[in-house]
């Protein structure tokens, strides 16, 4: 079921951060992370555009209609409340990267990673760097996430079909907040491409609009 949403949100910065970043943006913009590593960072360029289109219709959210593209160690990192990343290959995170990427994390800011078939032994094994006391936890299909906007009873919606199986969705939780949500074996953002990208019918993009949208509400609501 459909419904307007209507937020009011913080993204809580350390005072030092914040006097360090960009101006504070009054509209809300989806950072694509542009990682090391040699994977295709920048894959579906697409993507990104037509899913805050989507969330622009669906929502009060004041969005920005296109994407930014942010490094780990920019110094605007901290102005973008979501970082978004994908591709189909390696990721490397430095060690500089993986303590800035943690106190970023842990300051307020979210991760949604979408495997888009290649990067996931590469995913875990960064982000494990990231949170080395922490696990890639599977999120129950009774989740807010999975319902935040849009009603989902059995879990994130398959998109793509890669290895067979169903799609999974695990997570990563700092003091009871999840900072890493990570979808595999479903390929979520490739919904979000240009119709003639991959050729989805209409209501498999509707399911990936739909489930994007709960994740980034979902983010900037908690």
């Amino acid at each position: 079921m459909k419904r307007l949403l209507f937020l009011v949100f913080l993204f809580p910065i350390p005072a030092a951060l914040f006097a360090q970043s960009a101006p504070a943006r009054s509209e809300f913009v989806l950072a694509r992370l542009k990682y090391g590593g040699g994977g295709d960072w920048y894959n579906d360029p697409s993507s990104i555009p037509n899913m805050l289109r989507f969330m622009a219709t669906h929502t009060n959210v004041d969005v920005g209609l296109q994407e930014a593209v942010v490094e780990i160690m920019d110094e605007e990192l901290f102005s973008f409340p979501i970082l978004f990343m994908t591709g189909h290959g390696k990721i490397s995170f430095s060690k500089s990267e993986v303590e800035r990427l943690r106190l970023y994390l842990t300051s307020g800011g979210f991760l949604y990673a979408d495997d888009d078939y290649g990067m996931d032994e590469s995913f875990r094994k960064e982000i494990k760097k990231v949170f080395p006391g922490a696990e890639l936890v599977a999120i129950p299909f009774s989740h807010p996430i999975f319902r935040q906007h849009f009603g989902f009873q059995s879990g994130a919606p398959k998109i793509h079909e890669h290895d067979g199986g169903p799609p999974k969705s695990f997570g990563i939780f700092h003091e009871g907040r999840m900072v890493v949500f990570y979808t595999f074996n479903t390929n979520i953002s490739d919904g979000w491409a240009d119709e003639l990208v991959h050729n989805d019918p209409p209501e498999v993009r509707q399911k990936a609009f739909e489930m994007g949208t709960n994740i980034l509400v979902y983010a900037l609501t908690n």
